[in-house]
């Protein structure tokens, strides 16, 4: 449990950097992701996924 809480409080603190320091520039990513096909999405997503469950593994490994 501790370590779900400590990932979503990472996740929330750097969501709450972008979306404080860089509010601009996040709308035009988000205009560059509605170009980028639903498939290549899903795709990024899923490595983005898989990234962070070998990361998760890794630390916890050692």
């Amino acid at each position: 449990m501790d370590l779900i809480l400590l990932g979503l409080g990472l996740v929330l603190v750097f969501e709450g950097l972008v979306l404080a320091l860089l509010p601009k520039r996040l709308e035009e990513l988000i205009r560059m992701l509605d170009d980028i096909p639903l498939e290549t999405r899903r795709v990024m997503g899923l490595a983005a996924m898989a990234i962070g469950v070998f990361l998760v593994w890794l630390t916890r490994g050692f």
